[in-house]
C-alpha cells in the first residue's frame, strides 16, 4: 500500500469517502493533476485512485496530517461524525488548521453545527453539497452549492473546479444545504412523476422508444429524461443515485419544510413511493426504481378489483 509518508514534501489535498459519488469526484481531481491523498472505509474503493496517481492513506488521521484541505463525501451525518471522531478528543486535533469541505447531503442544522465545531477547534469549514448523480460526477459536470465565509469559499473554489460545471456561493453555512434540498425537492418529485408517466405509457400499450422521442423533442426534454427514460423502459436500475438516498433526502427536505411551517404535498407523495421502493428491496438500486412502487400499487388495485371485495389490500404504513 502506498502511504502519504512515502512523499513527505508534496503539498496535498485530501478526499475521504469513495462511494458512488465520491470515487468519480476524486478521480476527476487526480486526473486533473491535483496532489491528492485519499481514504475509504472499504479499501478496495481506493484502488482506482491509486492507479490515477493519488496516494492512499491508511487512516483518516493520515489524510488530515498531510492535507491542508480535506473534502469529505460520506453516507450521512452519523457516518461523518464517526469518521471524523466528532464529539471525541481526537476531533480537534484532526481539523485544527485545516479546511474541511463537506460535500454530502445533510440537514442545515447539522451543517451549521459541524461548521461551529470545526471553527471552535481552529479549523475552517465550507459546505459544498453537489447536484447531480453518478454520470455527471464522472463527467465533472456537478453543480456545487457552497455555504461558508467568502474568504474560505474563494480558497476552495479552485479545488472544486475539476469536479464541477458550476460552483455557486449560496451564503453562510447552512445555505448551501438548504439550496441542495430545494433542488432535490424538484429532482425527487420529477423522477417520481417521470416514472409514473412511463408506467402509464407502458400499461397503455404505447411504444416507449416513441414516448422517449416525444418527450426529448419537446420542452420537457432534459439530461434527466435522456438518462432516466431508457432506464425506466428497460427496468435498468443500475445505481446513479440510490433509492435509499433519495428517500432520505425527501425526509431531510420534509424536516426543513416543517420547521419553517411549509406544506410539501408533492414531496410527501413522492417520499411515500421512494419508501415503498426501499421496502421492496431496492434501497441500493437507482432512484428510478420508484417505478416498482408505482407498479405494485397498480397490481394491488387490480387485485382489489379481481377479488370483488371493493377493498384495497392493506399496504404498509406510509409517510413519516
Amino acid at each position: 500500500m502506498t502511504h502519504v509518508a512515502d512523499s513527505p514534501d508534496a503539498p496535498m489535498y485530501g478526499f475521504v469517502g469513495l462511494g458512488v459519488m465520491g470515487q468519480p469526484m476524486a478521480l476527476n481531481l487526480a486526473r486533473a493533476g491535483t496532489p491528492l491523498v485519499v481514504w475509504n472505509r472499504t479499501p478496495e474503493r481506493a484502488e482506482p485512485l491509486r492507479a490515477a496517481g493519488a496516494l492512499v492513506a491508511a487512516s483518516v488521521e493520515e489524510v488530515f496530517a498531510r492535507a491542508h484541505a480535506v473534502i469529505v463525501m460520506l453516507l450521512d451525518e452519523a457516518v461523518t461524525d464517526t469518521v471524523l471522531g466528532r464529539g471525541g478528543p481526537g476531533f480537534g486535533k484532526l481539523v485544527a488548521d485545516r479546511v474541511v469541505v463537506s460535500t454530502g447531503s445533510t440537514s442545515p442544522e447539522y451543517a451549521r453545527g459541524l461548521a461551529a465545531d470545526v471553527r471552535a477547534a481552529g479549523g475552517r469549514f465550507v459546505e459544498a453539497p453537489v447536484s447531480g448523480s453518478r454520470k455527471p460526477a464522472e463527467a465533472g459536470e456537478l453543480v456545487a452549492m457552497l455555504g461558508g465565509d467568502p474568504d474560505t469559499v474563494a480558497q476552495v473554489r479552485p479545488l472544486l473546479a475539476p469536479m464541477c460545471r458550476e460552483v455557486v456561493h449560496c451564503g453562510p453555512a447552512g445555505s448551501g444545504v438548504l439550496m441542495k434540498l430545494a433542488v432535490n425537492l424538484y429532482l425527487t418529485t420529477t423522477i417520481a412523476a417521470l416514472a409514473e408517466s412511463v408506467h402509464f405509457a407502458q400499461r397503455q400499450g404505447l411504444d416507449l422508444e416513441t414516448f422517449r422521442s416525444v418527450v426529448d423533442s419537446g420542452q420537457l426534454g432534459s439530461g434527466v429524461t435522456r438518462v432516466k427514460v431508457p432506464m425506466l423502459a428497460a427496468h435498468d436500475f443500475t445505481v446513479q443515485a440510490a433509492t435509499a438516498d433519495a428517500h432520505a433526502s425527501t425526509r431531510l427536505i420534509a424536516d426543513a419544510a416543517r420547521a419553517a411551517g411549509l406544506a410539501t404535498p408533492l414531496l410527501d407523495l413522492s417520499s411515500d413511493l421512494y419508501g415503498e421502493s426501499v421496502r421492496l428491496g431496492n434501497g441500493r438500486l437507482d432512484m428510478s426504481s420508484v417505478l416498482t412502487a408505482i407498479e405494485a400499487r397498480t397490481d394491488a388495485e387490480a387485485a382489489r378489483s379481481a377479488d370483488g371485495t371493493g377493498r384495497a389490500p392493506a399496504r404498509p404504513p406510509q409517510g413519516r
